[in-house]
C-alpha cells in the first residue's frame, strides 16, 4: 500500500491531468454540460419511481429518496469499474511510447467518476426538500463512506483492468455480471421482500453494505456504529489490496498483449 501511495504521489500531475481531460471530454459539446451529472440521476429516479411505486406498488417511505441514494452509489461503482476495465487497453499507445506508472490509468477512471459522483450528489438535497426530510449531523459521515467506496472501486477497477488485457471476454462478462448484481442489490425494492436466506446473503454484498450505510445517515437518521465502519473499510482495503496485487503481478506483460 505504501508503494501504491508513493507511486500515485510521484505521478500526481499526470493523474490530475487525465482526470481533468476525461471530465472535459465527457461533457464536450453538451449544451447543459456538468448539469447532466445532476439531471441524469433525477430523471432516472423519476422514471423508476413511476414504475416501481405505482405499477409494482413497493411500499417504501420516501421511495424516490430511497431509490436515488442506492442508484447514485451503484452507478458510480459500475461506471468506475467499467472504465477501469478498459483503461489499460485504451491507453496502449501511450504505454508503448513512454515509461509510465500503469496503475495510474484504472485509478484515474475511478477518480474521474468520483468527480461526477460529487456533482450527482447535488440531486439528493433536492429530493430531501421535496419530502421535507430534515438533514442531520450524521451527513458528516458521507466523506468517510466515499473513501470506503472509492477504495473498493479502485481495487475492482485495477483487478478488471489487468484481467481484460489477457482475457478480452471480461468486458462482455462484466456487463452481464453488473446487470445481475443490480437486481441482486435492493436498489429499487425493499430487502424484506427477499426470502430469508437471500436476506442473509445480502450481508456479503458489498454494495448493499455501502448503500445501507448511505441510506441510514441520509434518510433514517441512524449513526453508523464502529462495526459498520470497520466492515466498509475492510471491504474497501481488501478489494484494493487484491486488485493491486493482481495488477502488479501482470503489469510487466501488458505491453506484449495491448
Amino acid at each position: 500500500m505504501a508503494a501504491l501511495s508513493a507511486g500515485l504521489r510521484k505521478n500526481a500531475f499526470i493523474l490530475s491531468s487525465l482526470v481533468s481531460r476525461d471530465f472535459k471530454l465527457k461533457y464536450r459539446r453538451s449544451f447543459l454540460g456538468v448539469v447532466w451529472s445532476v439531471l441524469n440521476p433525477l430523471l432516472m429516479m423519476i422514471v423508476m419511481t413511476v414504475v416501481f411505486s405505482f405499477m409494482f406498488r413497493f411500499q417504501i417511505k420516501y421511495f424516490a429518496l430511497y431509490l436515488i441514494l442506492g442508484q447514485i452509489l451503484f452507478n458510480f461503482m459500475v461506471a468506475s469499474s467499467t472504465g477501469g476495465l478498459t483503461s489499460i487497453l485504451t491507453s496502449a499507445a501511450l504505454i508503448k511510447k513512454i515509461r509510465i506508472e500503469k496503475l495510474i490509468f484504472p485509478i484515474e477512471k475511478v477518480l474521474s467518476e468520483l468527480v461526477n459522483l460529487a456533482f450527482s450528489l447535488v440531486a439528493v438535497p433536492v429530493v430531501m426538500l421535496y419530502y421535507q426530510v430534515v438533514p442531520t449531523w450524521r451527513l458528516v459521515f458521507i466523506p468517510l463512506l466515499l473513501i470506503y467506496l472509492t477504495l473498493f472501486c479502485s481495487g475492482l477497477a485495477t483487478l478488471l483492468g489487468s484481467l481484460a488485457v489477457f482475457f478480452r471476454d471480461v468486458q462482455h462478462l462484466w456487463t452481464v455480471f453488473t446487470l445481475m448484481w443490480t437486481y441482486l442489490t435492493p436498489i429499487f425494492y425493499p430487502v424484506t421482500m427477499l426470502p430469508q436466506f437471500l436476506q442473509q446473503l445480502e450481508r456479503f454484498n458489498p454494495m448493499f453494505r455501502f448503500i445501507t450505510y448511505f441510506r441510514d445517515i441520509v434518510m433514517n437518521g441512524v449513526t453508523p456504529n464502529i462495526s459498520d465502519n470497520l466492515i466498509c473499510l475492510a471491504t474497501g482495503v481488501v478489494m484494493l489490496a487484491v486488485g493491486v496485487l493482481v495488477f502488479r503481478h501482470f503489469e510487466k506483460r501488458f505491453i506484449l498483449y495491448v
